[in-house]
């Protein structure tokens, strides 16, 4: 395994485009999977580092996962892990465990992996039609949403579900606040869900009455069309959320007021990633190419990675400004080079 790299010191937001654009972004081939690199955006799914830095992990349509090292690109250097009988949605790395990789199939299965060994080490199945993922921030549960609205509590530790909850609509790509304690549900009709966890109860309420038969939970108004992803900024400051309105919405977590949108892209908004200290956030889209890079405490655009095609996957390093992403089906990393400052 790699030695985790270093933290880089914050960098200014006058500094990012002077400091990335001298950088090119390294490739990283896969010559054994005919269907990634051949133009098809849509062969790599999902990406993910791992808590320290040391090893990034990609899911592909192609039903198989592949963990690199970073600093060596070379394809002999990374480990590929197979099993799932249909395409990956999803994968996550344990928040405490560095070696221990989460993947989510449309085969209705979670694997735990244990990326030293490639050893399965839990299955867990009957998830049904599979594309949510997240791991609670102590890595002691794993919360999975399907297509027609349930969520499953699960265990690393077992492969039998823990419980499942049945929502009203179909959510998306949920996210955890950092204490373990809330659950952020973006849905199909364009909001976000916020309820408690493990007990899946809306956490705030509208402060006046409503008229009978309607819900008195609050949630927030993200979009104009489907609400697709979450992602809470490592500060936690900022909720992130992505719809297929192509539109990014930064709400602040204390008033739950949107604070901004970022609206460069095109295409619905399939993932999104925050730097390490919350200064920056960019998306992943279904159409278009670049990746757009906006300052979230004043919305500015700062910098655009140029790409040759839509970039669904994106994911910034947990530990310094390096910049992984889906490129025409090949992992990219921009800032992997390690001796820059």
């Amino acid at each position: 395994m790699a030695p985790p790299p270093r933290a880089r010191s914050l960098l200014p937001k006058d500094k990012f485009s002077p400091y990335f654009t001298p950088l090119k972004s390294q490739p990283y081939h896969d010559p054994g999977s005919g269907s990634r690199g051949g133009g098809s955006h849509h062969s790599l799914r999902s990406i993910a580092w791992n808590p320290l830095g040391s090893l990034v992990a990609t899911g592909a349509a192609d039903k198989t996962i592949r963990v690199w090292n970073p600093e060596k690109p070379n394809v002999r250097f990374s480990t590929e892990l197979k099993g799932h009988s249909a395409p990956i949605e999803k994968i996550a790395f344990n928040p405490v465990k560095d070696a221990e990789l989460c993947s989510l199939s449309n085969d209705g299965t979670v694997k735990i992996w244990d990326v030293r060994t490639k050893a399965c080490v839990n299955e867990i199945r009957g998830l049904g039609d599979a594309n949510a993922l997240a791991w609670a921030p102590d890595g002691s549960s794993l919360l999975v949403g399907n297509r027609n609205g349930q969520l499953f509590e699960t265990s690393p530790a077992q492969s039998a579900i823990v419980s499942t909850h049945k929502q009203p609509v179909e959510t998306t790509q949920m996210a955890f606040c950092w204490s373990g304690k809330k659950i952020f549900l973006p849905t199909r009709e364009g909001r976000i869900r916020i309820l408690s966890y493990p007990d899946f109860e809306p956490v705030l309420r509208l402060p006046y009455a409503v008229p009978p038969g309607e819900s008195s939970e609050f949630t927030l108004k993200a979009h104009t069309s489907a609400c697709l992803v979450a992602e809470l900024s490592p500060t936690g400051k900022y909720l992130a959320t992505g719809g297929s309105d192509s539109i990014i919405a930064l709400f602040d977590t204390k008033d739950w007021i949107c604070q901004r949108t970022v609206t460069r892209m095109v295409g619905p908004i399939r993932s999104i990633s925050f730097t390490f200290d919350g200064s920056y956030v960019v998306g992943g889209c279904e159409e278009g190419s670049g990746l757009e890079v906006t300052h979230t405490e004043t919305g500015e655009h700062i910098h655009t990675f140029k790409t040759a095609g839509p970039c669904e996957a994106v994911a910034w390093a947990p530990t310094r400004y390096c910049l992984a992403y889906s490129d025409l089906g090949i992992l990219r990393i921009v800032g992997v080079d390690g001796d820059r400052k």
